[in-house]
Parts: C-alpha cells; structure tokens; sequence
C-alpha cells in the first residue's frame, strides 16, 4: 500500500516553507515505521509539494482535493497537510477523513521551529492515520475509538506518545509525535 503525503502550500511561500517540506518527509518516514509497528500494516511513502494559486474566485478546498485524489488514483492512500481549515470535519482537530482520503490543517510553523510541529502537527497527522488504519482492518468504531482517546489528550492531560529522530519512543527531546494508541487493543 502506499500512502502518499502532499504538502499543499500556496506558490508565493513555496521558498519560505521548504523547512516544513524536509520535515515532511522525515515525518512520512516515520510514519511509515509508526503504522508498520502500530497497526502491522506494510506501507512505502511518497511526499509531494502541491503548489497552488489561490484567489477570491479559485480557492482550494475539500472538494478541488478530492477531484484531485480521483484524478491520481483512488486506491492510493492521498493525505494532504493543507494550509486552510477543511470547512466540515467530524473530527475536532481540524482534520477530515474518508476511504483512502485525509487532510488536516498544516499549521504554519516559525522557520525551523520542530518544537511546534511536533506538538501542533504531527498529532494532527496520528489522528487521522489512525482513523484511516482502524477502518483497513475493519474496527467498526475506528472514529469513536480515535475521538476518545483524542479527548483525553485535550481534556485528561493524556500524554501525546513522542519518538526522536531514529523513530525510537523518547520522553526528551522529541522529533515526532503521535496519539496513545494503547487504546486500540489491535
């Protein structure tokens, strides 16, 4: 299977946010490691950049990313890290879901702040992934099971899992971060 990630960023900040890019695709590395252990899920990962002007009368969203999962394939696994808010989500970290489809709000870090992608996003791109491996391996309540955890990391000072740059768990300095997934009972 693979799991294609795509940076959507807008044309005029392509330059300035090349740093969020090569974190990109350490982080789709890692994940790739995360969803092999987490869920016994063999994947390979590609990272993109989604160049896209934007104007009052051409916005991008939801509907313009599915056209474009369609058109790339449906059978490959598209999570795009996007710029905006999607407009509806069932999920309260403003992310969206479907077969084979997921995006989240990217939020824009300050140049090479890791410390705030790791905390902002990448748990952000946990959720989601975690959505899309339950439903794979037929949990009927992979969205409640995910949403409960999701609130006890909100509400119950329930701890993000952190792994440091070999992928391995840490409680230091952190270069990725996930949901606790001790819940899932795979």
């Amino acid at each position: 299977m693979l799991v294609h990630f795509i940076f959507v960023v807008k044309k005029q900040d392509l330059d300035k946010r090349t740093w969020e890019f090569e974190y990109v695709v350490q982080m789709a590395n890692f994940y790739k490691v995360w969803i092999e252990k987490t869920f016994s899920k063999k994947i390979e990962v590609q990272t993109d950049q989604m160049p896209v002007t934007s104007s009052f009368f051409h916005r991008i969203n939801i509907n313009s990313l599915l056209n474009d999962h369609r058109k790339r394939g449906e059978d490959i696994y598209h999570f795009y890290l996007t710029y905006f808010r999607p407009l509806w989500t069932d999920c309260t970290c403003e992310g969206y879901h479907a077969e084979n489809f997921s995006m989240v709000w990217w939020q824009p870090g300050i140049k090479n702040d890791i410390s705030f992608l790791v905390e902002k996003n990448c748990p952000v791109v946990s959720h989601e992934l975690a959505h899309e491996f339950l439903r794979q391996i037929n949990n009927k309540n992979y969205v409640e099971l995910v949403h409960d955890v999701w609130t006890k990391h909100l509400f119950a000072s329930l701890p993000f899992e952190y792994y440091d740059s070999t992928f391995k768990k840490t409680d230091k300095a952190a270069t990725f971060s996930t949901i606790d997934t001790s819940e899932f009972r795979l």
